[in-house]
């Protein structure tokens, strides 16, 4: 009935800038299954097409890179301080749980994978690149640590070369994920210097790989060598004419 008609029906409100602050402007960005986000974890690491417009079909999500960075910290921490465990004890010797470094992974792990893409995406808005919103830098640098949860496990082995190669291997893959999806969009900026932003961007993330290598996985196995045992008292004849014999100690 024409009574019955509202324009609202056609035309479905969109959420208004004052909706910025509130809960349900931010719900439909962690509306997404697991299945999704395992989806999109894989998508990171085998980085084929654009993730933002192919794999996320440009709708990007808060909740699987806010749970991929949670998950990075828990297994930086709980992977160390077993292989920590285990060195200490093929080194025999004693082991106490570093909960320091517990608070260096939120800090380390949390500020390059939410405070650098926020960085990111205010220093566009005032070039005036609008391409991505926030949500898509943080899904871009949050996926992009998914990389590291399989190298946590991977670098228990104690074999220092390995690490390496593992450490190496992640940050390369890690690093052409962020330079293959950021770099049109840095393109887009009329300012031909915004490019210079993408060695930049390499030069931190190179820097956070060699943190991780060296607070995280640099557990080694050391076994004391060439152990001198105390000497024991030198024999000598026993009778009446016989030195007394001298401490050992002063």
């Amino acid at each position: 009935m024409a009574d019955d008609y509202h324009p609202a029906q056609l035309h479905p409100q969109e959420p208004s800038a004052s909706g910025f602050w509130t809960v349900e402007y931010y719900q439909q960005y962690f509306d997404v299954d697991t299945k999704t986000v395992l989806m999109r974890c894989y998508a990171a690491l085998v980085p084929t097409n654009d993730f933002v417009a192919d794999v996320c079909d440009s709708k990007p999500d808060m909740y699987g890179p806010f749970w991929t960075l949670t998950t990075v910290i828990f297994f930086l921490f709980v992977t160390t301080s077993l292989a920590s465990s285990i060195g200490s004890y093929l080194s025999d010797k004693p082991y106490n749980y570093d909960f320091t470094l517990l608070s260096v992974a939120v800090g380390l792990v949390y500020a390059y994978g939410m405070g650098l893409p926020a960085a990111m995406w205010a220093l566009m808005r005032y070039l005036s690149v609008t391409e991505w919103g926030l949500v898509e830098w943080l899904a871009v640098w949050g996926y992009g640590m998914t990389v590291w949860i399989p190298v946590s496990l991977l670098c228990i082995a104690p074999i220092p070369l390995l690490r390496w190669v593992l450490v190496g291997l992640a940050a390369i893959l890690s690093g052409y994920f962020l330079v293959r999806n950021v770099y049109p969009v840095l393109a887009l900026a009329e300012q031909k210097s915004t490019r210079l932003l993408v060695p930049i961007i390499a030069v931190i993330h190179l820097g956070v790989a060699l943190t991780l290598k060296i607070l995280f996985f640099s557990y080694y196995i050391v076994k004391e060598v060439g152990v001198k045992e105390p000497d024991a008292l030198p024999s000598s004849p026993v009778g009446p004419d016989s030195p007394a014999p001298t401490a050992l100690f002063s």
